[in-house]
């Protein structure tokens, strides 16, 4: 075991890293960022934020002289920085997982190859990929293989011409081609491993999106208790086929009653934010005890849950003018938890926060959750009217 106060290394400046900050300082450690964005989250909370790149040979000695052991919150830091480091320090997850999962060429292969439902899909290298292509993944969604995410790199495509010209558009880089599934819902598993196999899942959470971004997560999903089982089972074999030790977020694409894997996640997940409020330990939690070799806890959930996206949107008005949101109408909400990224500048898309609404009843969340993000809408557009339009007197 590595024990408080050792030192823990964070690759990666965002939000999931804030909160491992977070929760590895309430459990003793400190905690250094690796991260090249002089006003990251994490690092303005860390007890020490190396300022540079992920390859930088001093930052990277530094780490391993002085930290104990060393994870990741986004899967594009270079594997290559992580097998370094695992010469050095304990490095979780391992280089060869985060090489699988930041690619997804070698995400799908390894699916496929391991017997792992997916849907149907071929590699794109060049235009003759997109020619040579089945004629049945289309309608399909062409993916770039590498640094896509929140809808970025992705785009509909209903016949090899529209393919060719979004192959273009993404300037020729390596990409997939999926098949267009009819989806009943999506559902991601959350889970941590430790470096003995031991795997504790969280409660499984039902996800909604909105322009390829995650837009609310419910908790528990509404699936039932078979899929729900077999998502759980699906997720634990992929982890122990990788070797991994941390967290693991697996999204699924349930269609027709069945489900398929739609990608991997070798970090905490947005999705997963909810345990924050609503389990007796978070992912983040989790996520510093599989590093540092501590027991697992069992992520029992005290409540249901349902997590709404903050973008940067909100801080907009109707009219595109900045604005801050009026958040006293979030926070009048029974049972609703508010949190904040840290992040300086808003931007249309952006993650900058989101809120949990937690109950007894999932029901009951689900509608006070829906209705709180109608409100914050609702009173920017008022708020935009009344600055806009004022009463004469």
């Amino acid at each position: 075991m590595i024990l408080p106060p050792a030192t823990l290394a964070m690759l990666g400046g965002g939000q999931l890293g804030r909160f491992f900050v977070a929760a590895a300082h309430e459990l003793g450690y400190a905690v250094w960022v690796l991260d090249p964005d002089a006003d990251s989250p994490a690092g303005r909370i860390a007890d020490r934020h190396l300022c540079a790149a992920y390859d930088d040979e001093r930052a990277l000695a530094e780490i391993a002289a002085h930290c104990a052991a060393v994870t990741t919150e986004f899967e594009n830091v270079p594997a290559a920085t992580l097998a370094f480091l695992a010469e050095k320090i304990p490095a979780h997850p391992s280089a060869e997982a985060v090489a699988i999962c930041q690619n997804r060429i070698a995400e799908k292969t390894f699916l496929r190859d391991n017997g792992f439902p997916c849907g149907s899909f071929a590699i794109v290298r060049d235009e003759k990929g997109i020619e040579a292509a089945d004629a049945n993944l289309f309608p399909g969604i062409l993916k770039v293989a590498r640094f896509g995410y929140d809808g970025k790199g992705q785009a509909l495509v209903s016949s090899r011409e529209e393919a060719r010209a979004a192959y273009r558009a993404f300037k020729a880089e390596a990409a997939v081609l999926e098949k267009k599934l009819c989806l009943d819902c999506e559902i991601s598993v959350v889970l941590a491993r430790d470096a003995q196999g031991a795997i504790q899942c969280f409660p499984i959470a039902e996800n909604q999106h909105r322009r390829g971004i995650l837009d609310v997560s419910i908790v528990p999903a509404r699936v039932s208790a078979a899929l729900a089982e077999e998502a759980r089972e699906i997720a634990g074999r992929i982890a122990a086929r990788l070797g991994y030790v941390g967290v693991l977020a697996v999204e699924f694409f349930v269609s027709g009653g069945k489900i398929f894997v739609n990608e991997m996640a070798p970090r905490p997940h947005n999705s997963g934010h909810y345990t924050l409020d609503a389990c007796t330990v978070s992912q983040y939690e989790q996520q510093a005890r599989a590093l540092c070799g501590l027991p697992l806890h069992n992520p029992r959930a005290h409540s249901a849950a349902v997590m709404v996206n903050l973008l940067g949107d909100c801080w907009f008005d109707t009219m595109g003018k900045a604005r801050e949101p009026e958040w006293d109408a979030l926070l009048a909400v029974p049972n609703l938890k508010l949190h904040f990224y840290g992040k300086r500048e808003a931007r249309p898309g952006r993650k900058m926060g989101h809120f949990t609404v937690v109950g007894d009843r999932l029901d009951e969340a689900l509608n006070a959750a829906l209705a709180a993000r109608q409100v914050l809408w609702a009173s920017a557009k008022e708020r935009y009217v009344r600055l806009s339009h004022p009463t004469s007197r």
